[in-house]
């Protein structure tokens, strides 16, 4: 099933005219401002990636993030890829995922056999819980009172902008997993690349999920 997440700026030029420029997309959170690319050498396009390259790259998101020691980092394609994922990481059971949210998290729930409950609040024992933090689109933070499901899924794509309220302190609790998105705040979704921070049986299980080549 195709789930719209915006964007179709050549749909819209096509419709009403006007070049990419002309076009404020507020159908995302993206970056309008993009951090700026330097040169990429040759070898990024025509190499697969060396165990070098992805030790440098987890060693930036630790540092930028201020990953606690201890905690386990997976670079993957996209928090998408993580997202697509995760209910894998458990029997299916009963997710809590407060909505109104970011609705793939409960797709991919759904497609791994799980009973979503999407009310602001459960009321009853669930297996798993996931929260977008802030939330998309309504902003709301949560705090540490929420961290209390046997599995729980915080996702802080959006978190870079209030790094302050960033619950990745919170990494090492057991079946806690944050999900961080590098093209949200750095403006370059094009470059498909997201974050999963968590104890490194989780990690290791996520990048077993996501193969040699992620």
């Amino acid at each position: 099933m195709h789930r719209d997440h915006g964007g179709g700026i050549d749909a819209a030029r096509a419709a009403h005219g006007g070049e990419r420029t002309d076009w404020i997309d507020l159908s995302t959170g993206i970056n309008p401002l993009p951090y700026p690319v330097g040169e990429i050498t040759p070898e990024a396009w025509t190499a697969l990636p060396d165990r070098t390259a992805q030790e440098a790259l987890i060693r930036a998101a630790r540092h930028f993030w201020q990953v606690p020691d201890g905690a386990s980092v997976l670079a993957a394609p996209g928090a998408s890829a993580l997202i697509a994922r995760l209910p894998g990481l458990r029997a299916p059971g009963t997710v809590h995922i407060p909505g109104p949210t970011y609705n793939e998290h409960a797709a991919s729930f759904r497609a791994h056999g799980w009973q979503v409950i999407d009310t602001r609040t459960a009321d009853t024992h669930v297996d798993a819980r996931v929260i977008v933090h802030p939330n998309n689109p309504t902003g709301q933070f949560h705090g540490a009172q929420d961290l209390d499901a046997p599995l729980t899924i915080v996702d802080e794509s959006f978190c870079d902008v209030a790094p302050d309220r960033s619950l990745l302190r919170h990494a090492l609790t057991p079946g806690l997993i944050v999900l961080k998105s590098f093209g949200k705040f750095w403006g370059l979704a094009g470059l498909r690349l997201g974050f999963a921070v968590a104890a490194r049986a989780e990690v290791e299980r996520l990048a077993d999920m996501l193969g040699p080549w992620p």
